[in-house]
This record gives structure tokens, C-alpha cells and sequence, in this order.
């Protein structure tokens, strides 16, 4: 065992015994965090416009405070990125990150100064909390690989913006910076088949122990280099790779087929970074959920998924939380977002300590027939038939069909491509429908009703998604297909 490997053990313990902390006073640190946010941008022109100045209590903060998204607190965003100062924050940002919306376009998220540091914490207290749990360190002694967007940043009026991965580049601590690949050279690569093929040559030969990036590209990573060797096995390749470590999307639809080429059942850490900032990290292999950061710089609000389109819907904090509920997330941050709807729902797995699994977006839903079905209905219903019948999905979109052929009724329509297809398609997609229906009592009741008929599978060849998220331009990089549409935008363009 190498000696970063021995220092890492004594440090995770430290760092554990902080979490510690954090886990046992979660509600006290939220209501610390709201007023330090609130004291510290009162006299800013948001905090001007809102009042802060007289606010005491989280209540009297709802009353001044309404819940926005990107559209609603653009003008704010655009005097910032016109280098006016004191706007959101206090001063101007540290960076702008760019991130792509599914009603907004392009989206610039600030990040101070205060709120970078939780970016590299939160990462690399995940990494602890393994190792403090598990004992398994060796991976410090080796190689690690980050696939992320390209470090380079360009300017809006003197503050640096680029991609949150390609800015956290920068930030990588220094007893990190010699055991991390890809090369700035190669990371710099704009186009995504070009840079995975740069990385595949780089990483080859190397002793590789941690990996990190978002399932779908991180597949293809695993599939070329397997090519590259042969179809060998990543163990066979990489034989001290041991942990694999992810956000972004769900890993189940993936992780059949990553372990597949992998070789054998690798240990993941899962993760929830955003723009907007570190929310939650997997501080344990045992226990469901990610850990909520508390104490991190962001004061939390969680809206009911159900009453989120109403008029006006309940808005509670941490304290009032129930299990097993869908809430759409409601982030105020030490960079100046201010009852910021970031577009994600989560669920309560546990309150002590308080941890989530992120079940969804608000915005990707189907209820064109009043069934709103969700993403985690829907990933679930698929994983659990395909693991059960030993089909592999490589990847799935899912749409309405209000217009089908004379004399059919409406139906959900599922663009899936197989790595292993059934050998009886309709009778799969017969199982993904009941387990669908046992997941959702109002879909359930509409096919019951004959309102909606059962769902239907179309099977696509290989590489179908990659070639449709190639043609939006969003191929590599923190890029996600939605799995769910209340349109058929994507599905148009799958069957054209």
C-alpha cells in the first residue's frame, strides 16, 4: 500500500467525523445557512428588490421570495453577465457556467467565490466516505480518470465561463493533479468522438484504479477501448480498476451493460453535482440515497411534485419533509440564486441522516392522458422486466402517441435500443406495461379504462441515440437524453 493510500485512511477519518456532524444537525445548519445567505446579500439589488433587510424567519423569506425558473431570474443573470456588480451576490462571480436548457436554451448559472469550494469538497468527501467505510484506498496510488467538458474558458465581461466540468478542472487539488487523466491537451478536445478516441490511446497503457464520468459516456469509453484491445474485458485491461463514479443520470438502465464490458460487478459511487451547486454525494455502500449537503452554502425548499403547477403550492423546508414523497427541488446558494426551481424532483429515502435519490424532472413527464408518468416509474418498469428476462438496454426514450393509426387507441410509445433484444419484443413490452401499471395507479386505471392501450416497444439499431444526440449537437460532455417527452419531438425524430 502506497503512502497516499495510508494518509488518505487517517484523513477520511477526520473528514467522517465532520460529516458526522452535519448528518446529526442537518435542520439547525439549514436554518444557519438561510440566514447567513440572507445577511450576506441584503444589499445586493436582488436582496434590495426582495426585502431582505426585513426578513427573520423562513416565513417572512416565502413572502418575499417567490420560486423562479432561469426565465423568470434572467434579467438578474444578464446584468451579471454585463459585469454589473452587486446583482445576485455580493461582487461579480468567479465563473459563469454554461449549461444547456430544455426550455431555455443556453443557461449561464453564476458561482462565486464562496460557492466554488463545495464544487472539489463534496467530490472529494464522497471519495472519503468510501474509504472510510469500505477500507479500500488503493486507488489514491494509481491512475484516475475524469471524463469531462474541455477545460478551456472563454470571457463575459472579465468573468471566466465555460462548462462546471471544464471549470472544476481547475480546482483539482494538487495531490490529485499527477495521478489525473486525461491530459490538458486531450481534454481540451471539443468534439466528443475525437476526444474519447485521444483518451482511449492515453489512458491504454496506464495503471487506471478510478474512473469517473456519466454512464452513457463512460460506456462508450469502455467500448472502444475494449475494440482496441480485442473485446477484452476492462479487468483485463485495467486489472487494478476497482470504482467507478458517476452523476448526472440514473446508472441502472446502464449498469448491466457496463459491467458486462467491465467483467464483474464494479463498486460505484453515485453523485449530484449541478451548475447550481453540489447537492448531494453517496456517503455509503450500504444504505440507500445520497447524503443532502447541508452545509454547503445552500439553503433547500421542497414543493410537492404534484401541486408544482398549481397556483400555489405547498413550499416547505428541510424540517417538514415527509418520506417517500416527490418534491421538486428549490435551491437558494451562496452565488445568488434565489428560490431557484432547478428542474430536478427527489424523494426522502431517510431523514436520519436526510438522504434522497433523485427521481426525476419536473418538465419530463407524460401525462397527455392525465397519467403523469415520471422517470423513475418508467426506468424502473424497463430495468426490473429486462433484468428479469436477461435483456440488455443500452438506451430509451419514451413519448406519447395521441394520433395513432384508425381504430387504435392512444398509447405510450418506447423508442428502446437493445444490446440483447427479446426474443419475444410484445411480450416484453406486455411485462413493462403491467410492471408500469403497478407503479402508476393512473396509467393503470386508463388502460383498465381502455382509454389508453398497452404500451408499445419499437426496437432501434445500434447507435441510434448517439447519432440523434450528434445531430442536436450534444454528443459527450454533461449532455442527457430525457427519457421522458410530453411531445414527440424526439420521437419524430427517431422515426425519421
Amino acid at each position: 500500500m502506497g503512502l497516499k493510500s495510508v494518509l488518505s485512511k487517517v484523513f477520511a477519518a477526520w473528514v467522517n467525523r465532520q460529516i458526522n456532524y452535519q448528518r446529526k444537525n442537518a435542520v439547525a445548519l439549514q436554518n444557519k445557512t438561510l440566514q447567513q445567505l440572507i445577511n450576506q446579500a441584503k444589499d445586493t439589488q436582488f436582496g434590495t428588490d426582495h426585502n431582505f433587510a426585513q426578513i427573520r424567519t423562513y416565513s417572512d423569506f416565502k413572502k418575499q421570495v417567490p420560486v423562479v425558473d432561469y426565465e423568470e431570474l434572467r434579467p438578474y443573470i444578464e446584468r451579471v453577465m454585463h459585469g454589473e456588480e452587486n446583482v445576485l451576490w455580493p461582487g461579480k462571480p468567479a465563473y459563469l457556467t454554461k449549461t444547456s436548457g430544455t426550455t431555455s436554451g443556453v443557461k449561464y448559472i453564476p458561482i462565486s467565490k464562496e460557492s466554488m469550494p463545495a464544487h472539489i469538497t463534496a467530490a472529494r468527501n464522497a471519495l472519503l466516505c468510501y474509504i472510510h467505510e469500505t477500507g479500500n484506498a488503493k486507488f489514491v496510488d494509481g491512475k484516475m480518470i475524469f471524463l469531462q467538458g474541455s477545460p478551456e474558458l472563454a470571457e463575459k465581461s472579465g468573468i471566466p465561463t465555460g462548462r462546471l466540468s471544464g471549470i472544476v478542472a481547475h480546482h483539482v487539488p494538487g495531490y490529485l493533479q499527477a495521478n489525473r487523466l486525461p491530459s490538458y491537451k486531450v481534454n481540451c478536445i471539443d468534439d466528443w468522438e475525437t476526444k474519447v478516441d485521444a483518451i482511449v490511446e492515453e489512458t491504454a497503457k496506464e495503471d487506471m484504479r478510478l474512473i469517473s464520468g456519466i454512464p452513457p459516456w463512460c460506456q462508450m469509453y469502455f467500448d472502444r477501448l475494449s475494440a482496441k484491445f480485442g473485446g477484452k474485458k476492462i479487468k483485463d485491461i485495467f486489472p487494478n480498476f476497482k470504482l467507478y463514479v458517476y452523476g448526472g443520470v440514473n446508472y441502472e438502465p446502464y449498469r448491466a451493460r457496463i459491467e458486462e464490458v467491465v467483467g464483474f460487478k464494479i463498486d460505484t459511487i453515485e453523485t449530484y453535482p449541478a451548475s447550481e451547486g453540489f447537492i448531494a454525494f453517496q456517503d455509503s455502500q450500504k444504505e440507500k440515497g445520497l447524503l443532502l449537503q447541508v452545509d454547503s452554502g445552500i439553503f433547500y425548499e421542497f414543493i410537492p411534485a404534484d401541486e408544482y403547477f398549481n397556483d400555489n403550492p405547498t413550499r416547505i423546508s428541510l424540517e417538514e419533509v415527509e418520506l417517500d414523497k416527490n418534491y421538486a427541488l428549490i435551491l437558494n446558494t451562496n452565488a445568488g440564486l434565489w428560490g431557484y426551481s432547478i428542474g430536478d424532483t427527489v424523494k426522502f429515502v431517510s431523514k436520519n441522516p436526510y438522504r434522497i435519490v433523485v427521481s426525476g424532472r419536473i418538465k419530463h413527464y407524460i401525462s397527455a392522458f392525465g397519467e403523469h408518468v415520471i422517470g423513475e416509474e418508467v426506468e424502473h418498469a424497463l430495468i426490473s422486466v429486462a433484468a428479469e428476462e436477461g435483456v440488455d438496454v443500452v438506451e430509451f426514450t419514451v413519448a406519447p402517441q395521441v394520433n395513432p393509426s384508425q381504430g387504435q387507441l392512444p398509447y405510450h410509445e418506447w423508442f428502446v435500443e437493445f444490446g440483447k433484444e427479446p426474443a419475444d419484443l410484445k411480450a416484453f413490452a406486455l411485462k413493462v406495461d403491467k410492471a408500469l401499471q403497478k407503479k402508476n395507479i393512473y396509467y393503470f386505471d386508463l388502460i383498465e379504462g381502455n382509454i389508453l392501450q398497452p404500451l408499445v416497444i419499437k426496437s432501434l439499431k445500434k447507435g441510434t441515440f448517439i447519432n440523434y444526440m450528434r445531430s442536436q449537437g450534444k454528443l459527450g460532455g454533461q449532455h442527457k437524453l430525457p427519457r421522458l417527452s410530453n411531445d414527440r419531438k424526439i420521437a419524430d425524430a427517431l422515426n425519421s
